[in-house]
């Protein structure tokens, strides 16, 4: 809906303003937050500037409109739908979180989509579209000063608005694993492993980062295109798929939340193999780092690794600009700058204790996607 005007700047005007300009523009949720950005020519961002500050407080939330955008969400939704591993991955989260907002999937629940009215959507604008309540992250040739007085010249007259409620609702502690079956149409069987990890601040995030790389390969947090870097070197890609063949591919994940989250790991089982056997291997993997800290070479591999992931997303002005703002949701400004310096930071007793502290078999859930002919075969 935000796409959709304000008496100043129509929708229809907007778009035209940002093409003519030779810009992009686009929006994205995540966990904790959303953006709304411009990539424009250095001379062009007072549009861009203008029309931000336009929408933050003008929208118009047409009836119609809310109507129109409804049936394209719920498509979108139905369209995630035709994947097992939505399925999969939604089932795993409704686990992992009992109480926390988090068990929700970005999209939304088809529920809550078919349900939810104008004024809600309005509602929910108001309370937290405000300049207190955001950030404006810029990065690109500009002068920092005239862009301080532009920045303020287009904010300071709008409503502040008060603080916005937050939802305090801290998951407790898991008191053991939780095992649970989707079954569903297709050919493939999918395993996600979910731990409970700490949040982006938090000291273990990073030597939980360099486990993810070390464990199933690098991972970065880019959004705007920063390259990839192959994962083969990886101790799970290795074992799994390499020399036992129970996987045809895995990946990690560790998102940088507010809250705790989850660190995940994800498997397309071998035809020939089962879940039970990928497991098995993932388990005794993680107890070799549990027992043992990883070598010092094998470390040092997974640092570059890591930090050549966020040079690469550096080369993008957009993904300069969303780091900023990215990591101002959720610590601040330093957690960018000092990125690369806290990866150096971590040891291989980090990477041995981050193993010994939440890759726990009690801290986890452990979901399987299993087609239907292949729980045929079970009975």
């Amino acid at each position: 809906m935000q796409f959709k005007g304000t008496e100043k700047f129509p929708a229809e005007v907007r778009e035209k303003t940002i093409a003519r300009a030779g810009g992009t523009w686009n929006a994205f949720t995540y966990l904790d937050w959303t953006t709304y950005f411009e990539t424009m020519p250095a001379d062009k961002i007072d549009q861009a500037l203008e029309i931000e500050a336009d929408r933050m407080v003008n929208s118009l939330y047409d009836p119609q409109e809310v109507e129109s955008e409804r049936t394209v969400i719920m498509s979108e939704r139905q369209g995630r739908e035709n994947s097992p591993s939505f399925w999969l991955m939604e089932a795993v989260h409704k686990s992992a979180f009992q109480i926390h907002p988090y068990s929700h999937v970005i999209l939304g629940d088809m529920v809550d989509l078919a349900s939810i009215t104008r004024d809600d959507l309005y509602q929910h604008y108001k309370t937290y579209y405000s300049p207190r309540n955001a950030v404006i992250s810029i990065a690109g040739d500009f002068d920092r000063d005239d862009m301080l007085k532009r920045i303020t010249s287009l904010y300071e007259g709008l409503p502040e608005g008060g603080d916005p409620p937050r939802l305090n609702r801290p998951e407790p502690v898991r008191r053991g694993e939780h095992r649970l079956t989707v079954e569903g149409p297709g050919d493939t069987v999918l395993v996600d492993v979910c731990y409970q990890s700490p949040p982006a601040h938090h000291e273990d995030f990073f030597p939980l980062l360099i486990l993810d790389s070390i464990l199933s390969g690098p991972q970065g947090l880019n959004m705007f295109g920063g390259g990839g870097i192959s994962n083969k070197t990886s101790r799970l890609y290795t074992k799994m798929v390499e020399e036992e063949e129970v996987a045809i591919s895995i990946s990690g994940g560790l998102p940088a939340t507010i809250d705790p989250y989850l660190y995940s790991i994800h498997m397309i089982v071998h035809p020939a193999s089962n879940p039970e056997a990928a497991l098995g291997i993932l388990d005794a993997e993680i107890q070799r780092l549990q027992d043992s800290p990883p070598r010092q070479e094998e470390l040092a591999r997974a640092v570059r690794q890591t930090r050549a992931l966020f040079a690469y997303g550096g080369e993008s002005i957009t993904n300069q600009a969303f780091w900023m703002g990215f990591s101002e949701m959720f610590a601040s400004y330093d957690w960018v700058t000092g990125y690369l310096e806290n990866l150096e930071a971590v040891t291989p007793v980090d990477v041995q204790r981050a193993a010994q502290t939440y890759l726990k078999p009690k801290n986890r859930i452990a979901g399987t996607y299993m087609p239907h002919n292949k729980g045929n075969d079970r009975s």
